[in-house]
């Protein structure tokens, strides 16, 4: 097995990242060490290409990156890799959508395309969820639903906590046809809307094609509900062992919390990797 690529996806908040936002020590050496193996290793997560990129060249990464949940599939390092595609939903969606939460008066909306923030009401707390974002471009604020006149990457949604279950209600009795929605992780309790038959799993395997590494050999690291396919897709679909009970039940493996060094315990176990100490 230890001779045979591989394709290691990484999903970034609970997983790859440390609750400090870093990447630990072991876990980097782990995954370069991986590298230099001859195994395949993609960041993929919900977040924005910008948010994302960070980590990617920290980890010294030359691959396709899945940002979005799913959403854009690009190659960083590459802008005419021939794989690439983004899926943003209708704009005309997104209104209706964007009317149903002024009805739910919420917190915020924030609308992403590619790596344009349009954020309806101004507020720090969001800006600072997304810190990445502010040297780079600067948001469009104000009302949304005049700003946004193309097709969103993805809607966010930061509802009022005894909203949160009429929202996500509403979002599966009137648009499950066309959109997908996720909730994301304590302490934000935001959720994420992109397109319709968009999620982790479609850009994995696009990448795993791409490089034709088979099913079996895609080893997928995840903690939330936005990594269930991917984790269920994957032929070594690990959860987390900070992971919610559903991903965990779906995964063919679990390994240690994202604070205990997991993937990287995981994968010298699994790859038989051996880390040059220092």
């Amino acid at each position: 097995m230890e001779n045979k690529k591989h394709l290691i996806a990484l999903d970034l908040d609970g997983t790859l990242l440390t609750n400090k936002q870093e990447i630990s020590a072991r876990t980097k050496q782990t995954i370069q060490t991986a590298m230099e193996e001859g195994h395949l290793v993609v960041i993929s997560t919900g977040r924005p290409h910008r948010a994302s990129i960070h980590y990617y060249n920290e980890l010294g990464l030359n691959s396709p990156m899945v940002n979005f949940n799913g959403a854009l599939i690009h190659h960083p390092q590459d802008r005419t890799w021939d794989f690439a595609m983004h899926t943003p939903m209708p704009l005309k969606t997104a209104h209706t959508i964007i009317d149903a939460c002024y009805d739910l008066e919420v917190n915020n909306i924030l609308a992403e395309v590619m790596d344009d923030v349009y954020l309806d009401n101004y507020s720090q707390e969001i800006i600072d969820i997304f810190h990445q974002t502010q040297k780079d471009r600067p948001y469009i604020i104000g009302s949304i639903k005049d700003k946004l006149e193309e097709d969103p990457t993805s809607v966010l949604i930061y509802p009022k906590k005894d909203h949160i279950e009429s929202l996500r209600n509403h979002l599966d009795d009137y648009h499950a046809e066309i959109i997908e929605h996720r909730r994301w992780g304590a302490p934000w309790n935001i959720i994420e809307i992109i397109k319709k038959g968009i999620n982790k799993a479609v850009g994995l395997q696009k990448i795993a094609d791409y490089y034709g590494i088979p099913k079996e050999r895609i080893i997928a690291f995840g903690d939330e509900d936005n990594d269930l396919e991917m984790i269920d897709y994957a032929g070594v679909g690990v959860a987390m062992g900070n992971a919610i009970d559903e991903l965990k039940s779906v995964s063919k493996y679990q390994t240690l919390t994202n604070e205990q060094d997991g993937i990287g315990v995981f994968l010298e176990e699994y790859l038989k990797i051996k880390v040059k100490t220092v």
